[in-house]
């Protein structure tokens, strides 16, 4: 009885640290996405396979994979992104900071797009973000428009809680 205990705990360590090593790689491709997102709103003639090889050279623990989903399916989606964007706005889109814009560009994708992905974590993430390399109260700004934005990108699971 005791080892089966033991054994159990050990697998409760190693899925926790797996699930840890997750949500820092996918972290990681959301911070890579934000950088890359930023570079194209300042210079929108930038490949996406130059904003990709730019981003990715040097990383370490990064989901690849989420990275470029939400890379290529940001910048293909964007004008719906920000159609979707504007009515929460209490400015013009334009008027933005390139980082408050990539982030909300991010977190309406991933809204809109994972709905694996629980909102209330794409909002933390998005804040996060925010918080990482936005002004002094960006991060208040992104929260506001992304939580007025979950009453029309995900009401039913807004109304689940």
């Amino acid at each position: 009885m005791q080892r089966k205990r033991i054994e159990a705990e050990v697998y409760n360590i190693i899925m926790s640290k797996k699930n840890n090593l997750m949500a820092t790689s996918r972290r990681n491709a959301r911070e890579c996405a934000l950088r890359a997102l930023y570079e194209w709103l300042l210079n929108d003639t930038a490949s996406i396979d130059a904003l990709r090889s730019r981003q990715l050279d040097g990383e370490g623990d990064i989901d690849v994979n989420y990275f470029d989903v939400m890379l290529t399916g940001v910048i293909a989606c964007a004008p719906d992104l920000e159609s979707v964007i504007v009515p929460h706005l209490d400015r013009a889109i334009k008027s933005l900071s390139p980082i408050e814009h990539a982030v909300l560009l991010i977190g309406a994708f991933e809204m809109l797009q994972q709905k694996q992905i629980p909102y209330r974590v794409i909002i933390n993430e998005a804040v996060e973000l925010a918080k990482d390399y936005g002004g002094t109260d960006g991060y208040k700004f992104v929260n506001g428009v992304l939580d007025k934005m979950v009453a029309t990108a995900r009401p039913k699971e807004l109304n689940a809680y």
